[in-house]
């Protein structure tokens, strides 16, 4: 029995405690909150104990995951590192390339998995995709919402856009030759709308669309690759497939099995706890889209050149 906490339960982190309390050989021992309500509604609901410190809970669990705000992951994640216990720290890491590469060199030299929650790299649409990939040459992605204080605290780049940054670079598979970026500040302080070129040393590039301030709800990729165009609506979870055949085009839909992809990323979780094994969006792979997402707002800040 693997026994798990949950540090900050605000919207994300409440789906944690529920997904955790559900899991097979897993046991919840307990959700930390600075707001003492929240914490107590939570471990209510999902019958366990309500903390206002993490470091209360510190001795009682074997993992945690982190669904604070971005701008305290650092300090929290060190602490449970220090205290040999293995974390799974929502997008992105941290705030700072900096506090990002300590966590891992702290996580690597302990033998300690940490794990950054990516989700939509378990999105089962996302995996057929990957199936169907051949040398792809331009890659296209819009993620699109409605506005929301949640998530504010940052910008855009590293609220929403960073989980099509970690997708593409793992699509890619090449380091990044060229950047260029353009954005606002809408509603806040900080960028809310963002559109991104990247182009590869492999010579893919990928444009990048990212907006806190639209009407509606986008979340789709497209993969071009010669004679075929893929097209994934991370909603849905459905893959639409162009091919050209002959002189024709030939249109596919895939459907996969629906799951949900926070239940399958702490799955995963668990199993890298349990089998002492590599995560599939590791520290590294999480310090990676972290530096491009901070790159993209030094760009549309600043207006300078990668």
């Amino acid at each position: 029995m693997i026994k798990v906490g949950v540090i900050g339960v605000g919207y994300l982190g409440a789906h944690h405690a529920r997904i955790f309390s559900e899991l097979k050989d897993v046991q919840l021992i307990g959700v930390v909150d600075a707001n003492s309500e929240s914490a107590r509604e939570v471990a209510s609901r999902y019958s366990c104990k309500a903390y206002e410190n993490h470091l209360e809970i510190m001795d009682s669990v074997d993992a945690v995951s982190i669904a604070t705000p971005t701008t305290i992951h650092f300090p929290i994640a060190m602490d449970f590192l220090m205290a040999r216990k293995d974390i799974l720290i929502e997008k992105p890491i941290t705030s700072n390339v900096k506090e990002a590469e300590e966590l891992i060199h702290e996580a690597q030299a302990r033998g300690l998995v940490l794990q950054v929650g990516h989700l939509e790299r378990f999105n089962p649409g996302l995996s057929i995709i990957d199936s169907m990939l051949d040398n792809p040459s331009f890659i296209e992605s819009h993620r699109l919402s409605p506005f929301s204080v949640r998530g504010t605290d940052v910008d855009v780049t590293l609220d929403l856009m960073i989980h099509d940054i970690d997708i593409i670079l793992s699509l890619v598979g090449s380091e990044v030759s060229d950047l260029r970026a353009t954005g606002d500040r809408v509603l806040t302080e900080n960028i809310d709308t963002a559109h991104a070129w990247i182009e590869f040393e492999n010579g893919c590039i990928a444009g990048i669309v990212a907006s806190r301030i639209s009407p509606e709800k986008v979340r789709q990729i497209k993969v071009f690759q010669r004679h075929t165009c893929l097209s994934l609506d991370y909603q849905s979870q459905e893959v639409l497939c162009y091919r050209k055949v002959a002189d024709r085009i030939e249109t596919e839909k895939i459907k996969p099995e629906k799951k949900e992809p926070l239940r399958e990323q702490l799955k995963s979780f668990i199993k890298c706890v349990r089998e002492r094994s590599m995560p599939v969006v590791s520290g590294v792979e999480g310090k990676k889209a972290l530096e491009v997402a901070l790159k993209i707002s030094e760009v549309v800040k600043n207006g300078k050149k990668y």
